[in-house]
């Protein structure tokens, strides 16, 4: 029996395509509008399933994640779209502060947080340039499973379906142990 954190209706490459090219289209009319560095949230999520109960409580905490930390650095934030889609779960933020921190930030934020390396937080300059880790001096993304440079997993499909959902729901389980945990050290 398949995991039910993973149970959802399937999603077609072409789709997730389409959805992609929306996201551009959606970032490309936030940036003529308002002129300032953009932040899309996507998840890593492996398969055809992109809506599911995991992508849904992996979306949540990255929701909440990027709320305190707008909050602590006091940034400006424009929603301009926030979604559980077929496609998967993703938000497009405006942001009133330089692109390079606003990058440097999210991507602490990934490396911090236990769901972290399941988010992907692009960050656009106000002219539509996308920053990488490069540019900021840090490291390609990790593999979930092996550690390696993700790209490379991702490219040679290291890692089965079923290997790379252990790790995710491994994850998952770790972090919502661990909320657990603060909310009760705060009772």
């Amino acid at each position: 029996m398949a995991d039910p954190l993973f149970h959802g209706p399937e999603t077609s490459l072409d789709a997730i395509l389409a959805a992609r090219e929306t996201r551009v289209v959606r970032r490309l009319r936030a940036q003529e509008q308002l002129a300032l560095p953009t932040l899309s949230l996507s998840l890593v999520l492996p398969g055809p399933v992109k809506l599911c109960p995991a992508a849904r409580r992996i979306a949540k905490a990255a929701r909440a994640a990027l709320s305190h930390r707008f909050a602590a650095q006091g940034w400006k934030i424009t929603r301009h779209f926030d979604e559980d889609a077929a496609t998967g779960p993703e938000a497009l933020f405006s942001i009133d502060t330089d692109a390079a921190t606003l990058k440097s930030e999210m991507v602490a934020l990934e490396e911090a947080h236990p769901l972290g390396r399941l988010w992907d937080l692009d960050v656009h300059d106000a002219t539509g340039n996308a920053l990488s880790r490069r540019d900021i001096g840090q490291p390609p993304r990790r593999c979930l499973v092996c550690d390696a440079p993700a790209h490379g997993c991702t490219r040679s499909r290291a890692h089965s379906l079923d290997d790379l959902r252990a790790e995710i729901a491994r994850l998952l389980a770790e972090a919502e142990g661990l909320a657990s945990a603060d909310i009760g050290d705060k009772q």
